[in-house]
C-alpha cells in the first residue's frame, strides 16, 4: 500500500524554473539551533528569544534566491534573474547561487550601486501600524527590462516572483514586463506573495500595488496572516479552530481531546481574493496545514505544527521559501496535477516534509533540504 501511494513517476521531466527578484543577506537568530526536543517549560521561556535574540548569524537569503536554491536542492532546474553590486557581498551571493547549481547567466552586475545596502525609514502609524520608506536603493532594486535574459524566459516553464519586487517603481515595471514576456513564451506565473507587512499600510493600498501582478498570475501562494490581512478578517483561522474544538458533552471531549482539529476556509471566505485567472491558490499555515483551491476542487493537507518539532521555529528559517520551492518542483514535474486532487494532495505531503526539514535545521540557505531527505521524511510522517 505504501509503495502504491508514493510511487515516483518514471522519466520525470525536469523543466527550468525562473526565479526573478532580489538576492541579499538575511540575519537569522543564532539562538534558534536546538539539538534535542525541549520540554514545555523551557520552550515557553526560550521561544521569545526569536524576537529579541542576543546575536544573529548572517546568511545568503531572500525569497527568490532561496526558492531558486531550494528547487536545485530538490533535484530541479532553476535560474535566477536579478542584479547584484560589484562588491564582496555581490560576489559572495553570486558564488552561493553557483555553488548550489542555480543558473546565473541572468544575473547582472551593477558597477555603480552596492549590494544589499538599502536604507529604510520606519515610522509608526498608530498602535499597530508601521510604514517603511526606501531612502537609498541598492543594485537589487534597479534591474532594467533591457537587462533581462530572454533566453531564460523562453526556456522556463514557470516564472516565480514575490511582492518585494513590487515595492520599488523600477523593479515593478521590469517585473510586469518580464511576466508579459514569460507568459508569451508559455510559462506559468507563480506569485509567492510573501508580504513584509510593515511595507503595507492598508488593505486598499496593498491591493492597488499588487492587483496587476495578482491578476497576471496562474498560481498564488499566501499564508494565513496574509490572507486575513487581504480579506480584513484578522484571527479567522483561530475562530474556525475554536469553533471546531468545542465539544457538546464530556464524552465527546474525551473522544476528541487527542484529535487534530480541522479547519478549512470556505469558498465564500476566500472569495474576496479569488480571480478567474487563478489555476491554484495555496493558503499555508506553516507546516501545520496547507489549503488549496482550484476552479474544480478545494481542500487541505494536514502536516505538523512547526513549534512542536523545533524550539525556535519561525519565519526566518526559510521554511516558507522551501514550501514554495517544493510546490513548484511538483507542479512543473507533473503538469496535469491541476486536474487531479489525489495527486495534488500527495504532492503537498512532500511539500510539508520539505518545510519541516527547513524548520529543524539552522535556517536560510544552510537548512534547505535535498529531495531524498524530503521524500524520506514524507514516508515517515504520512
Amino acid at each position: 500500500e505504501f509503495e502504491e501511494t508514493f510511487v515516483k513517476p518514471r522519466n520525470e521531466p525536469n523543466p527550468l524554473v525562473c526565479c526573478f527578484g532580489e538576492a541579499y543577506k538575511d540575519f537569522i537568530p543564532s539562538v534558534r539551533v536546538c539539538v534535542k526536543q525541549m520540554d514545555e517549560d523551557a520552550y515557553s521561556t526560550w521561544k521569545g528569544l526569536q524576537w529579541m535574540p542576543p546575536e544573529f548569524a548572517r546568511s545568503p537569503g531572500t525569497s527568490p534566491a532561496n526558492v531558486a536554491i531550494s528547487i536545485a536542492r530538490l533535484a530541479g532546474k532553476a535560474a535566477f534573474i536579478g542584479k547584484l553590486g560589484n562588491d564582496d557581498l555581490g560576489k559572495e551571493l553570486l558564488e552561493t547561487l553557483r555553488e548550489n547549481k542555480v543558473e546565473t547567466k541572468g544575473v547582472i552586475v551593477d558597477q555603480l550601486r552596492s549590494s544589499s545596502l538599502s536604507r529604510w525609514k520606519i515610522e509608526r502609524l498608530g498602535k499597530r501600524k508601521l510604514s517603511m520608506q526606501c531612502l537609498r536603493e541598492s543594485a537589487e532594486n534597479n534591474l532594467d527590462m533591457s537587462e533581462v535574459n530572454m533566453d531564460i524566459l523562453k526556456e522556463a516553464k514557470l516564472f516565480h516572483f514575490s511582492s518585494i519586487s513590487l515595492t520599488t517603481e523600477k523593479m515593478c515595471s521590469t517585473l510586469m514586463s518580464a511576466i508579459d514576456a514569460a507568459r508569451g513564451f508559455g510559462s506559468l506565473i507563480f506569485f509567492d506573495v510573501n508580504f513584509p507587512l510593515p511595507f503595507w499600510i492598508s488593505r486598499d493600498a496593498t491591493w492597488e500595488a499588487i492587483e496587476k501582478a495578482w491578476t497576471s498570475s496562474d498560481i498564488i501562494k499566501i499564508n494565513k496572516v496574509e490572507l486575513e490581512f487581504l480579506i480584513e478578517d484578522e484571527g479567522l483561522a483561530m475562530r474556525l479552530l475554536a469553533k471546531d474544538s468545542i465539544a457538546s458533552s464530556w464524552e465527546e471531549f474525551q473522544a476528541r481531546k487527542n484529535q487534530r482539529f480541522e479547519y478549512h476556509y470556505t469558498l465564500e471566505q476566500i472569495a474576496p481574493i479569488w480571480r478567474d485567472n487563478i489555476k491554484i491558490l495555496f493558503v499555508t499555515d506553516g507546516t501545520y496545514r496547507i489549503h488549496y483551491y482550484t476552479p474544480k476542487f478545494h481542500g487541505d493537507v494536514v502536516g505538523t505544527e512547526d513549534v512542536i518539532v523545533s524550539a525556535f521555529s519561525c519565519d526566518r528559517t526559510g521554511s516558507g521559501d522551501t514550501i514554495s520551492a517544493a510546490i513548484i518542483r511538483k507542479l512543473v514535474a507533473q503538469p496535469d496535477i491541476f486536474e487531479d486532487q489525489d495527486r495534488l494532495e500527495r504532492a503537498l505531503r512532500f511539500v510539508v516534509a520539505a518545510g519541516v526539514i527547513s524548520q529543524w535545521t539552522i535556517g536560510a540557505v544552510r537548512g534547505l533540504p535535498t529531495e531524498s531527505a524530503a521524500q524520506n521524511l514524507t514516508e515517515q510522517m504520512f
